[in-house]
């Protein structure tokens, strides 16, 4: 009985050595993620299709206070010139109330992170980017104090 014992403990010792063995040397490891790097305003060149959707309330009568939310969404153009500039055409509908041929235009920075900002003049609008695919999606929130929206831009 003992000898049985000693065996299974043995045994035990042998599989527990060996387990740490692989693991330690195996080639199979998972890899650390990371985000891309080398990310400029030129990543961000050419037209891009966007989808945009949320909610927004309107400023009450004191900074305190909001007035009704909102659903809010717009579909159009981005353009990016690939120095930082861009314009875009787009319809939208606010509550219901939709407006077509709509232009603005303003600029955007990338970060080498592919982390970015992008801002319109006319609107108003501001947003937080992350670029992935190497330019070939964009995402992005609104990043305006009474707005709770995402958009999704796609290369042409």
């Amino acid at each position: 009985m003992k000898r049985i014992r000693i065996a299974s403990a043995l045994l035990a010792l042998v599989v527990l050595a060996a387990l740490a063995i692989v693991t330690t040397t195996s080639k199979h490891t998972v890899r650390a993620v990371y985000a891309s790097s080398g990310c400029t305003d030129a990543t961000l060149s050419g037209n891009y299709a966007f989808s945009y959707s949320g909610h927004t309330s309107s400023q009450g009568p004191t900074t305190t206070t909001r007035g009704p939310v909102v659903p809010l969404a717009a579909v159009g153009l981005f353009a990016f010139d690939g120095a930082g500039n861009l314009s875009a055409s787009f319809s939208v509908s606010s509550n219901g109330t939709i407006a077509t041929g709509q232009t603005d235009s303003g600029t955007y920075s990338v970060n080498s992170d592919c982390t970015g900002s992008v801002s319109l003049t006319t609107s108003g609008f501001t947003g937080s980017i992350a670029i992935a695919g190497g330019g070939s999606e964009v995402l992005g929130m609104d990043t305006r104090a009474t707005y709770t929206s995402t958009f999704d831009l796609k290369k042409q």
